[in-house]
């Protein structure tokens, strides 16, 4: 378990971590979401001792990170996937971790096999594609055989089979009862494989909850209608007090109106109604909405041909 009281770091006048409390519980996958600036990566470094709090703790099982007797065993990190010196091989660079932590040379072979690398286990690092280095990355992480493992954005530079696999292994370490705290840009991924949301924007907590409440809670909920009648039935649910966004092909986003209030609206203004539904919220629509005012970069939409669609054909 990963825990954090009030932890705060600044860097001159600037602050990167702002009273920043949670608690990261195994058993499950945690993704650590928030906008560029928001300052995930320092909060990482905060739990690993690669930094030092202004303010506040933050522990592994109880224990500072430095505390640790044996650190590889009680928490991998994957957080710069090209950390690795780049004369070494990815077996060399894995024996050498092993080594200095007193973890079994057999471990090496074990974690190679599992990240997919036996093949190139012999050549040199400065060769790998970054898809590579974060599998390389990923092996090192996992070679103490750790209860607690922590991702900065594990999937970049995987291709379709590999971000399949790092996610069946996050879930599959969660299942197993280990900590899985993991850092994304990546929305629709994690999406599919966390379980539970810390959220933070400039600093500060935004959220910390499951996913299903996160998404529930930012969108709030909606009912999907379609009909060969759009228009018609947005005026009816609209004028009964409904909120319409309309979706194209016929769909229509409802808020504010229940299924059965807006079957009995389309009944009694004779619409057809092909589809009634509960809509699915995106983790995205959620995430932008609760982050809207905590971005740090806002990029505007250019005016001219690349906004307009009248630019050069290459």
């Amino acid at each position: 378990m990963i825990e954090a009281k009030g932890l705060a770091k600044r860097f001159g006048s600037t602050v990167a971590v702002d009273d920043l409390s949670f608690t990261v519980r195994p058993g499950m996958v945690t993704g650590f979401l928030g906008p560029n600036g928001a300052g995930k990566t320092t909060a990482m470094r905060l739990i690993l001792g690669l930094d030092y709090p202004s303010a506040g703790t933050v522990t592994i099982s109880g224990q500072p990170y430095a505390q640790l007797a044996s650190p590889m065993r009680e928490v991998g990190a994957l957080l710069d996937a090209r950390a690795v010196h780049g004369g070494r091989s990815a077996r060399s660079h894995l024996r050498c971790l092993a080594q200095t932590n007193d973890i079994p040379a057999h471990r090496v072979d074990e974690v190679l096999g599992l990240a997919g690398l036996a093949e190139v286990a012999g050549k040199r690092s400065r060769g790998f594609s970054l898809g590579m280095s974060q599998r390389l990355g990923i092996a090192a992480a996992l070679l103490g055989d750790p209860g607690i493992v922590m991702f900065d954005e594990p999937v970049n530079g995987l291709d379709p089979e590999g971000i399949l696999w790092i996610r069946t292994l996050m879930r599959s370490l969660a299942a197993e009862g280990r900590t899985v705290f993991v850092s994304s840009h990546l929305m629709s991924e994690m999406e599919n494989t966390a379980d539970h949301l810390i959220v933070i924007g400039r600093g500060r907590l935004l959220a910390d909850c499951s996913m299903a409440e996160f998404i529930t809670r930012g969108t709030g909920p909606a009912v999907l209608a379609r009909t060969p009648r759009p228009d018609a039935l947005c005026r009816a649910l609209t004028a009964a007090g409904g909120t319409v966004t309309q979706a194209g092909h016929g769909d229509l986003e409802v808020r504010g109106l229940p299924p059965s209030r807006i079957g009995d609206l389309a009944l009694a203004s004779g619409i057809a109604l092909y589809h009634l539904a509960p809509a699915r919220a995106s983790l995205e629509e959620a995430f932008m909405e609760l982050t809207a005012d905590s971005a740090e970069y806002q990029a505007g939409i250019p005016a001219g041909s690349v906004a307009s669609g009248h630019g050069t054909e290459a």
